[in-house]
Order: structure tokens, then C-alpha cells, then sequence
């Protein structure tokens, strides 16, 4: 009977311990939610801005509709409460010919703009391992 006892404690205490345990946080919840992602987007804009590689590239865009487009377009990619109702990447980008080195610019200014917000690199990694896909939406070969 002591035995059987024992035996059901220990059970308890290993599915409690399973219950317990911390799950990971949300990518939307670790960006911030939707006023985190709004202000890595304004950072990252800032950037472009200073950015030889690829300023030319943002002269005559409307900065405020591509901050609002592409904060809604993060937000609803790591399931946060967000509908982008945007073109598709591939439709934007289409006849830019964007280069290796153009794409490559634009994600370094997103990376600086994820530290001079203080996302930790973890965080950073699981946002850019989401964008990763739209690679062949906006580079042509």
C-alpha cells in the first residue's frame, strides 16, 4: 500500500513537473507585440536612411505606408493579432532587380535595428529563420 503511494506521488510530481515547465514565448510576444515590431520597423527605416548600399533604393517610397505594410506584414507572419492585407512580396519587388548584395543590406539593417531595440539574438534568429522565405520573392536571377 506504502508502495503504491509512493508510486502515485511520484507520478503526480512528474506530470505536475511536465505542466510546469516554461514554454517558449511567442515570437509576437518577444518582438514586443505589434508597438515592438512598430518601433524595429521605424529603426530599421532609420537605417536605410543612412545606409549607402541601399538608400537610393527607398527615394520616392511612401516611409509611413511601408512602416504601417510592413509592421502588419511581421506581426500577422509570427501570429500576432495582425491581418496584412498587402501584395504578396513577390508582387512589390516585382521588376526592382534586387541584388545579393541589396538583400543582404536590407537584413543587416533589419539585425541592427533588432539590437538598437534590444531584441535578444535568439529572437532575432526566429524572426529573420520566418522572412528567410520571401529570399526568392525579392532577389531575381
Amino acid at each position: 500500500m506504502l508502495l503504491r503511494q509512493i508510486f502515485i506521488i511520484c507520478i503526480f510530481l512528474l506530470l505536475s513537473a511536465c505542466t510546469n515547465s516554461p514554454r517558449e514565448q511567442s515570437l509576437y510576444d518577444a518582438l514586443g507585440q505589434q508597438e515592438g515590431i512598430a518601433n524595429i520597423t521605424h529603426q530599421m527605416i532609420l537605417n536605410f536612411a543612412q545606409d549607402e548600399r541601399v538608400k537610393h533604393r527607398f527615394k520616392g517610397v511612401n516611409m509611413q505606408k511601408f512602416k504601417i505594410g510592413f509592421t502588419n506584414y511581421v506581426c500577422a507572419l509570427v501570429q500576432g493579432p495582425c491581418e496584412y492585407q498587402g501584395d504578396s512580396m513577390k508582387t512589390i519587388h516585382a521588376g526592382y532587380n534586387y541584388t545579393n548584395t541589396e538583400f543582404n543590406a536590407i537584413v543587416d539593417d533589419l539585425i541592427l535595428a533588432m539590437e538598437q531595440c534590444d531584441v535578444p539574438v535568439a529572437t532575432q534568429n526566429r524572426l529573420l529563420a520566418k522572412l528567410a522565405p520571401t529570399y526568392k520573392d525579392i532577389v531575381y536571377h
